[in-house]
């Protein structure tokens, strides 16, 4: 989508010209039982790149024996190997390939050998060619080629493409979505290895967006009809009709059409030709995901026990790409946190609300908890809206009523609480699943009101990572994790428990027992608190492909004012991890004890799917 169609048939007939203009040879095969290479060159990188694009030698990696398979490839090796001269800056080469001593190219297409034993590969390079001439004209304002598209430089092929893409490319951010080589002249003195490349683009017309196009909305059209309708379809896109044509606002439609999950795939095409009025309708081709899904999940640990939780989606529930997501989870089941955990909750999302970036929700939770030390039973109904502001930022913006009914170190209490969460996340993560660089960052500020006499106040809330590879392969990755969070305004006796913070399990501190760092009330009674600390480390190194062993260490603290003093605990704990990569996240277990603090002793276990974080 970043070219257009005519670029795409262009960028060939500049290669073809290439070898056509500057002499080609015949082309190419491989042999069985032995395969030779003889290429005196000084230039090892050369060397290793011919190798590499063998055809005959990918053939004999993978057995292939049969004498008219060897002897197609050989014929088709000379094409490869002289495109990779071309694309090295060498156009003085001289290939042969020889069949058991014969010249491949001169063996007969149809009387091929009965039998190939020996394939003798021999290329001779000769000089590298430079760049005299290296024009293309015109250019859009303020552009520059690349850097290896000027006179003296390696005359690569590959950089003359490079160069005529990133001047089409440049025309087309400019609006002419038609822009197009249009001729092109390639000469070569072969005396002095100098390359003369000139290649004229003809830019077009300024293009405006004309409409979108929903493929099958017409009755006449014969493919596939999305349950969609078209109006939301459009609407999701937020093509910019009217305004100047740009190929990164036709990259962000598709991308609006494709984040909703109501499609498994979407295509945006550019129509071949432009309105009586300049403009350049758009083709939008969709194929509808299964409208429902279902899923399934489990962690578990030594000592919270089992936790089962599962969910059932429509994703195209009002055929306006809504969706709708109901879950539920079960923790605690033969742990030692108190008892059994309950929630159920239900999700509603629509697309495309508040203007294309913009997505309205709802959402109801309901929550039954048998902590250690509180009970509480939850009831909360929100409604807000997320704004993608880019690819790697988003917002909520909600507001939300909860009932909480609790019993605790304070007694028994019931809160009603209105509450306005906003939430920022910056994800620059490039595995979302199991990251090996780039960062996250989650910050969260709630600030509620008590309706029935309760205090007033807000929650701050902040989790950010980092992750760096220490090799370029990516075997050995670095992340760290830190957390903070505090409650301002109301006391600890005035604040409702799920406000409040604990540290300790497998979202916190690994080693030390789920939750079991909290603010002493005295008499054996305790309490959250309002300001908590968490840091992680973890190293990751890979094994095998597909098999990581992870070692991490983690810290946390909890204190009863609502910043950080130093009048609260720490505890940490350290500890050995696996990880069994699969296409839905790697399989995590993790085998961890204390470090330091008094909340925990002995080995803990966790079980689960995905990274730590």
């Amino acid at each position: 989508m970043t070219r257009s169609k005519s670029l795409l048939r262009a960028l060939p007939a500049l290669a073809l010209c290439l070898t056509s203009c500057l002499g080609g040879l015949p082309a190419p095969a491989l042999a069985f039982d032995e395969l030779t290479f003889d290429i005196p060159t000084d230039h090892d990188a050369l060397r290793k790149r011919l190798r590499q694009a063998s055809l005959l030698q990918l053939a004999k990696s993978e057995g292939v024996s049969d004498p008219q398979d060897v002897f197609s490839t050989a014929l088709a090796e000379y094409q490869r190997l002289l495109e990779t001269l071309y694309a090295n800056g060498y156009y003085s080469g001289v290939i042969r390939i020889r069949l058991d001593g014969q010249e491949a190219a001169a063996i007969p297409p149809l009387n091929p050998p009965a039998q190939i034993s020996k394939i003798k590969v021999q290329v001779t390079p000769g000089p590298r060619f430079r760049f005299g001439t290296a024009r293309i004209a015109p250019l859009p304002q303020g552009l520059q080629l690349p850097e290896e598209f000027t006179p003296g430089a390696p005359a690569r092929s590959t950089a003359v493409i490079n160069a005529v893409g990133a001047a089409v490319d440049g025309w087309r951010l400019a609006g002419h979505a038609k822009a197009e080589p249009v001729s092109q002249s390639f000469s070569a003195n072969h005396a002095s290895a100098v390359l003369n490349a000139d290649v004229t683009i003809a830019p077009g017309p300024l293009v405006r967006f004309g409409a979108l196009v929903v493929t099958g909305e017409n009755s006449g059209e014969n493919q596939a009809k999305s349950k969609v309708r078209p109006t939301r379809i459009r609407r999701i896109a937020g093509l910019p009709e009217g305004q100047v044509f740009s190929p990164l606002e036709l990259e962000k439609a598709a991308t609006r059409l494709r984040r909703t999950g109501a499609f498994r795939a979407v295509t945006l095409t550019e129509a071949d030709r432009l309105n009586a009025d300049g403009s350049m309708d758009i083709a939008a081709s969709v194929t509808d995901e299964k409208p429902r899904r279902f899923g399934a999940g489990a962690e578990l640990s030594n000592f919270e026990g089992l936790m089962l939780s599962g969910f059932w989606m429509h994703r195209n529930l009002l055929g306006g790409a809504e969706r709708l997501r109901i879950g539920g989870e079960v923790a605690g089941i033969g742990g030692d946190t108190g008892g059994l955990d309950y929630s159920l909750g239900a999700r509603f999302e629509r697309p495309a609300v508040f203007g294309a970036d913009t997505k309205f929700f709802a959402r109801l939770d309901l929550e039954s908890l048998e902590e250690t030390d509180y009970r509480s039973d939850n009831v909360t109904l929100g409604i807000g809206a997320t704004r993608i502001f880019s690819d790697h930022l988003e917002g909520d913006l909600e507001l939300a009523l909860s009932h909480f009914d609790t019993r605790d170190a304070f007694g028994d209490r019931t809160f009603t609480l209105f509450s306005t969460p906003f939430a920022l996340r910056w994800d620059h993560r490039d595995d979302i699943l199991n990251p090996t660089g780039g960062h996250y960052v989650n910050a969260r500020v709630s600030p509620f009101v008590g309706l029935s006499g309760e205090a007033s106040g807000a929650q701050l809330q902040l989790d950010s990572r980092l992750y760096r590879a220490l090799d370029k392969d990516a075997r050995y990755v670095a992340a760290a994790r830190f957390q903070m969070g505090s409650v301002m305004g109301p006391g600890l006796s005035e604040t409702a428990p799920d406000f409040l913070f604990y540290s300790g399990g497998g979202g916190t501190v690994r080693g030390q027992p789920y939750q079991s760092l909290n603010v002493d009330q005295g008499g054996g009674a305790a309490s959250g608190g309002r300001s908590f600390l968490g840091l992680s480390a973890e190293l990751r190194a890979k094994v095998t492909d597909s098999i990581s062993l992870v070692g991490f260490a983690d810290a946390g603290y909890i204190g009863s004012e609502s910043v950080y003093d130093g009048s609260g605990r720490w505890h940490s704990g350290a500890g050995l991890g696996l990880r069994y990569d699969t296409s839905v996240g790697p399989i995590r277990l993790d085998i961890a004890g204390p470090l330091t603090g008094s909340t925990g002793e002995g080995v803990q276990v966790y079980i689960g799917i995905g990274q730590a974080f």
